[in-house]
């Protein structure tokens, strides 16, 4: 299904030393990058963006900042599949396997420790839970990713949930789309449109790069939009892969001429082995004042940290406020000056 191996690897990449050298120490995270992966990067390239997501360094075994769940999942996990951190959002782990895995993956305490599927009793335990808690109004249905799981699993998820809670938004996550198109089948549609009932479905894709978009992305999300599911797309910051104005500018622009609204930009989290990945926050609110000024509100994601100790998400960004006085708020325009808003007692 991809590459595993480093003798897998070297036919396809000339390996520089760090990457080399990652196979010599163990690791959180395996090996997997899937052929479309493959044929999306650079083999020339070592600073590639494509290849800096999913081909391991040894810098993943020098990081010593983080943890390996800093979000506090599984301090609350309801039950062994379902995580019920925000009051109104829950999140359901569908298997632990994706078809390539990320570098700065913020779940590789859980992807792929073979857990596996979700199965029966996991899955009933957890709709029995959702069934008992009226105020859980989105459920997450993440990992792993839930597209690595067959048309029959899937079919029997969707049917088991729909009938505890079917006034549940279930959100599909996924970055199968990005890098293993060819899952996404007439029989797979076939089985979302089966049971596309009761609250709608939104489905929230992940891009971090243009280069990832390709005719292929097309095709799919035109398929999602007519069963009228919803895509989102969920980015990371990343170091060498999109902390560039120019890079994000081009993706937002790309995500929506492909019909996804770009939706979040992630601060990258405190996980273990993803240090030299994460973009520092003082650059990430240079690079969003600048996007603000160049992108719609349409295309213009929101920078969000997730904050660690699972103290939940904050938006990041410039702020625009300069006080009140005199009857009026005084804001700094993003295109320069200052502007007045006045207001009556």
């Amino acid at each position: 299904m991809g590459i595993s191996s480093l003798n897998q690897l070297e036919k396809h990449l000339t390996l520089t030393q760090e990457e080399r050298n990652w196979f010599s120490f163990p690791s959180t995270l395996p090996l997997l990058v899937s052929e479309h992966v493959m044929s999306l990067i650079n083999k020339d390239d070592p600073e590639d963006p494509i290849r800096k997501q999913f081909i391991p360094t040894c810098f993943e075994n020098m990081d010593d900042l983080g943890g390996l769940d800093p979000l506090e999942e599984e301090k609350h996990s309801e039950t062994k599949r379902l995580i019920h951190r925000y009051a109104n959002r829950a999140a359901l782990l569908t298997t632990d396997r994706c078809f390539s895995y990320c570098r700065h993956c913020f779940r590789r305490r859980f992807t792929s420790n073979s857990s596996g599927p979700i199965n029966e009793k996991e899955l009933e335990e957890a709709a029995s839970y959702l069934a008992e808690h009226k105020e859980i109004k989105e459920v997450l249905l993440t990992g792993g990713d839930m597209f690595t799981l067959s048309d029959e699993h899937i079919s029997m998820m969707l049917k088991t949930l729909k009938e505890a809670r079917a006034d549940i938004i279930y959100r599909l996550c996924t970055r199968a789309i990005a890098t293993y198109p060819e899952r996404f089948t007439e029989k797979l549609f076939e089985t979302l449109k089966l049971h596309n009932w009761g609250a709608p479905y939104y489905l929230m894709t992940q891009f971090n790069h243009p280069r990832e978009i390709t005719s292929e992305t097309e095709r799919i999300i035109s398929s999602f939009l007519k069963l009228g599911i919803i895509p989102m797309n969920q980015a990371v910051l990343l170091k060498g892969v999109n902390d560039s104005v120019d890079v994000l500018e081009e993706l937002s622009n790309k995500l929506l001429a492909t019909r996804i609204k770009p939706y979040y930009l992630f601060q990258g989290d405190l996980v273990n082995g993803t240090e030299h990945l994460r973009v520092k926050i003082e650059r990430g609110l240079e690079i969003e004042k600048e996007l603000r000024k160049r992108l719609s509100g349409l295309a213009m994601p929101q920078y969000t940290i997730d904050l660690p100790e699972g103290g939940g998400k904050v938006i990041l960004t410039h702020d625009y406020t300069n006080g009140h006085e005199n009857g009026k708020w005084v804001f700094t325009s993003p295109y320069g000056g200052s502007r007045e808003y006045p207001e009556k007692k």
